[in-house]
């Protein structure tokens, strides 16, 4: 099979696409011919700096496409079935191997793309606002990295679930424009604007009750400074590639609370599988929205994660082999 692989970390420029050996099929899990592949921050940030799982590696965790093999162990799908799946790495490929327990169906006639990039994006939303963040209605939401797959997905999630207030940062203004129609009341331009003091403006000093934070680095103190009180932060993310240095004294005072937030600790639960499961369905049904910003084959992963990393992509970015 062809499949974007590199041998080295680094920038975009060492995915290099290539013939590798066709992945096997696992007794407990399936064999899927890739059509669609989500590109996840964190599968750019493995290829900055995570471990070599194999070598030549194949970076990736979402991708969706048709189950061509089945393990003789696994009764929960079979041949034919369009899923989407998650695992570990592999995604950026023709083929892939993955557990069965982390294949999702895809509703009949739902674009395989956009099922793709549900999984690990708008499960993490859901988790960083409510099993962690435990928003309740009416409260205040803000959401760093608005424009992000999983901010795009926090933003719909928390006007469906009634936030009286949803703020949100990004790198431009016309990147925050586009987050309007998502339910998006307030944009952030971080880079003109002291996100802290905008917080605390719009909210007549108040601060928010929740912040989705897929960044880390310097902007996690801003999101504990931007709390009310008893607010709570679901960190998720390494976006900004900074080291997480934060105080925690600034967080006593107005007993507020800092989550780390990690899907996969949690994805072979019930909980969590169904949860994801009900999310495809909804976006099925149209009550929420899959953003696909822009298409590359899987023979320019590289460009895509060159792409990914300009910071002008709002929503997800999706190889096609």
């Amino acid at each position: 099979m062809k499949a974007a692989v590199y041998y080295e970390n680094g920038g975009p420029e060492v995915l290099k696409y290539e013939e590798i050996p066709d992945p096997v099929c696992h007794p407990k899990g399936v064999i899927i011919r890739v059509e669609a592949i989500a590109i996840e921050g964190g599968d750019t940030l493995n290829r900055w700096r995570g471990p070599l799982m194999t070598n030549p590696h194949v970076v990736g965790y979402q991708a969706a496409g048709e189950i061509i093999e089945i393990g003789e162990q696994v009764t929960n799908v079979k041949v034919g079935q369009k899923v989407a799946t998650v695992n570990n790495w592999g995604s950026h490929a023709e083929l892939r191997s993955v557990p069965a327990r982390n294949c999702w169906p895809i509703p009949e006639g739902f674009d395989v793309r956009k099922a793709a990039a549900i999984p690990v994006t708008f499960g993490t939303a859901h988790d960083c606002l409510f099993e962690f963040g435990r928003m309740k209605k009416g409260e205040t939401v803000l959401v760093q990295a608005g424009a992000s797959g999983v901010g795009v997905a926090a933003i719909q999630l928390a006007k469906r679930a009634g936030a009286g207030l949803i703020l949100a940062t990004a790198s431009s203004d016309e990147r925050l424009e586009k987050l309007k129609r998502l339910g998006l009341d307030h944009g952030i331009n971080y880079t003109r604007d002291d996100v802290v003091k905008e917080v605390k403006r719009l909210t007549d000093n108040k601060g928010v009750n929740v912040v989705v934070d897929s960044v880390g680095g310097s902007t996690l103190q801003g999101s504990i400074n931007s709390l009310a009180y008893r607010g709570r932060v679901s960190m998720v993310g390494a976006a900004g590639r900074e080291p997480m240095v934060v105080d925690v004294g600034s967080m006593m005072g107005g007993n507020r609370a800092l989550s780390g937030v990690f899907l996969g600790a949690e994805i072979g639960t019930d909980r969590v599988h169904d949860n994801i499961q009900q999310l495809i369905e909804d976006a099925a049904k149209g009550e929420l929205e899959v953003i696909i910003d822009k298409e590359f084959p899987l023979s320019d992963a590289a460009g895509a994660h060159a792409y990914i990393e300009s910071r002008k992509a709002v929503g997800r970015v999706v190889l096609v082999p």
